[in-house]
């Protein structure tokens, strides 16, 4: 799936009790705000509706158009739920959707080519930027900081890092 056009806003993580409700993560900035695009897409192209029945412990106990008891909920497993960009809300000039981000090149501050964006994390103390590279051995862990990341141009799908000394492996010559 590559449709520039979905953002993934949500995971269902598995079945809760037996009656064919889900664990559903949500990736929005106000988590309950899932609900209100729906129907969501999977990755497979099916599309679900969405109810919220309750708060649990790492998200919500959520009802799922098709899903009926313990055994289809827990087929879901780790499928990952998208909505149409355009029934999101607009972000302000320095927010960005990790989709977005993904795949666009990290250039350092002289314009050296570090890497491209793999993944977008969150440990729990502020994004993180998965960055790989050819000179790699391991990815690369930026802070997604205006300090580390000042310049982000998604026209020209290009980051400007100043990142830590040491993150990044030095250039060689040849």
């Amino acid at each position: 799936m590559k449709d520039e056009n979905l953002i993934c806003v949500g995971a269902i993580m598995g079945a809760f009790g037996v009656r064919g409700e889900v664990r559903l993560k949500s990736f929005c900035a106000d988590p309950a705000a899932i609900e209100g695009y729906s129907p969501l897409q999977t990755e497979a192209g099916a599309s679900h509706e969405i109810v919220l029945t309750r708060n649990v412990k790492g998200g919500f106990a959520a009802k799922i158009s098709g899903v009926h008891d313990k055994e289809q909920a827990d087929a879901l497993r780790g499928t990952r739920l998208y909505t149409h960009r355009d029934k999101l809300p607009s972000l302000p000039d320095d927010e960005y959707y990790h989709s977005d981000l993904i795949g666009m090149t990290v250039l350092d501050t002289g314009g050296a080519e570090l890497g491209r964006v793999k993944s977008v994390q969150d440990f729990g103390a502020g994004d993180i930027l998965e960055i790989t590279g050819r000179r790699m051995k391991e990815p690369a862990l930026l802070p997604f900081t205006r300090t580390h990341v000042p310049t982000i141009d998604l026209e020209a799908g290009k980051i400007i890092a100043d990142p830590p000394e040491g993150l990044f492996p030095e250039p060689t010559d040849g």
